[in-house]
């Protein structure tokens, strides 16, 4: 069963002081996102997020997940194209994770149509939803700030 919630994930890579985003073009609706999915069950969004990862980009487990605190509510209609959980339930959270990938290759579900490694500023313009540019900000703020305190030991 679906659970009321949705992740958000921004797969990263970090070479020196370069920082690079995964985005993800969806088959069906031609937009630019990052992986996202649903809960299932009893999940705790962290482990959804996990799931999801793999499902949509084959990314193994090894992988270091970074909560973030970007937490937005979404229209469940956005999500699940009806009210799935009851007509009181509007919206639902949606929770927001970073994912530092070291692999050389996503392999892309059927979900995704295509990928591409881009800096920070690149997808800005090209993210549908607005949740998806404000976990952006914040993981890139959280980034170049280790990675100062890094080059100043």
């Amino acid at each position: 069963m679906r659970a009321p919630f949705q992740v958000l994930v921004l797969p990263y890579r970090i070479t020196g002081s370069n920082i690079e985003y995964a985005v993800l073009k969806r088959a069906d609706l031609h937009y630019w996102q990052w992986i996202a999915g649903g809960g299932e069950d009893d999940e705790k969004p962290i482990e959804a997020a996990r799931r999801e990862v793999f499902e949509e980009a084959g990314l193994i487990e090894s992988c270091m997940i970074m909560p973030l605190d970007s937490i937005n509510a979404i229209p469940v209609d956005h999500v699940v194209g009806e009210f799935f959980w009851g007509e009181d339930v509007l919206v639902i959270k949606e929770f927001s994770f970073g994912i530092e990938v070291f692999e050389k290759e996503i392999l892309l579900s059927r979900e995704h149509a295509a990928y591409k490694w881009v800096s920070y500023e690149e997808p800005m313009n090209e993210l549908k939803w607005d949740s998806n540019r404000t976990a952006l900000w914040e993981l890139h703020k959280r980034l170049t700030r280790k990675l100062k305190r890094r080059h100043h030991k």
